[in-house]
């Protein structure tokens, strides 16, 4: 098993991408936490795996910091953190866009990557190094109208990846980022900003080479990958998991 005695902490895992990353973290044999702000789903997913699970919000530095414990003490050391958990306005123009919305999408997409970065990288360097992952998207490569304020977190996330795995690199901790593109979550109607239709969804599917949009067990398996020891020499990279949408 690729993750064999690890142990990794994903966060906006009880359903869609998280969940997935979760599972496929778990069969590889890593000792699994996670946390959302759905604790009830949290519990049921990692009671899938026999893993472990906390209700919390990712833009509370005391959840994550309680999450990174729980983590720790589950699987006795800190190995592996995906920072999944996301959130985006619906497709609007830039102007429609809310104060409230804009400081949401900071909130959850960037500043909850802030307080994680805080809490895993003292244990990270104790034990000798670590692996981040963060899910940006290919909204922050090449971005869509209508979903600005948003792309521009998912550009942040990119690049603070970048700067995060040059800094951290002599704590032997790698720092990579996973960007999808579109997929059939919970989010998909808001990034459309039309209704679910199967004509709806055919307008976006047209602009994706391989002809699909992302499943999450396409995220999970790169994140699998990165997070493995088989990726020991990869930090830095932007990872885009589109089906050739951003060529």
């Amino acid at each position: 098993m690729r993750l064999s005695g690890k142990s990794a902490l994903v966060t906006g895992a009880a359903s869609g991408f998280g969940a997935a990353i979760a599972e496929t973290f778990a069969r590889e044999g890593a000792a699994v936490t996670i946390l959302d702000l759905n604790g009830d789903g949290a519990a049921e997913m990692a009671n899938r795996f026999g893993g472990a699970s906390v209700k919390g919000d990712v833009t509370r530095a005391a959840d994550i910091e309680s999450a990174v414990k729980t983590a720790r003490d589950h699987g006795g050391s800190l190995d592996i953190i995906v920072n999944n958990a996301g959130w985006t306005h619906r497709n609007k123009p830039m102007l429609d866009v809310t104060e409230e919305e804009y400081e949401r999408l900071y909130d959850i997409n960037v500043r909850s990557i802030f307080h994680m970065t805080r809490a895993c990288v003292p244990v990270m360097r104790e034990q000798g190094g670590g692996v981040i992952l963060n899910i940006g998207s290919t909204a922050g490569i090449r971005p869509r109208p209508g979903l600005t304020w948003y792309n521009s977190t998912k550009g942040a996330v990119n690049l603070l990846s970048k700067s995060m795995a040059v800094e951290l690199a002599p704590d032997r901790i790698r720092v990579n980022c996973v960007a999808p593109v579109i997929g059939a979550t919970a989010l998909l109607e808001s990034f459309m900003g039309v209704p679910d239709t199967p004509e709806n969804r055919a307008k976006f599917v047209a602009t994706i080479p391989l002809g699909r949009m992302s499943e999450p067990q396409d995220i999970a398996n790169a994140c699998l990958y990165l997070a493995s020891d088989e990726a020991e020499f990869i930090t830095g990279t932007v990872f885009e998991v589109d089906g050739g949408r951003t060529v």
